[in-house]
């Protein structure tokens, strides 16, 4: 059995972030505001899990997740791909 050192405790959205954020912009049918963005992440439902646990999951889902500490660029990097703007 690994120890916390081994598996730290990582942040997990559930749903996941990137989810939460296309839902909003395509209801909003504009693009979200940084302050918009935030406050989706800042009121979003998450739980702690062993990171192994977490990695394992994005593969069941079969997509990334954004980080919620650079949710904003990791957003707009995003958005790009979901509403294909480039």
């Amino acid at each position: 059995m690994s120890n916390d050192q081994d598996d730290p405790l990582c942040l997990v959205f559930i749903p996941a972030l990137v989810a939460l954020l296309y839902k909003a912009e395509q209801t909003k049918g504009a693009p979200l505001t940084e302050d918009q963005v935030i406050a989706i992440r800042d009121h979003a439902n998450c739980v702690a899990l062993p990171y192994s646990m977490a990695i394992s999951g994005e593969k069941t889902r079969g997509y990334p997740d954004i980080v919620a500490e650079n949710c904003w660029a990791e957003w707009q990097s995003a958005r790009k791909q979901l509403f294909c703007l480039e």
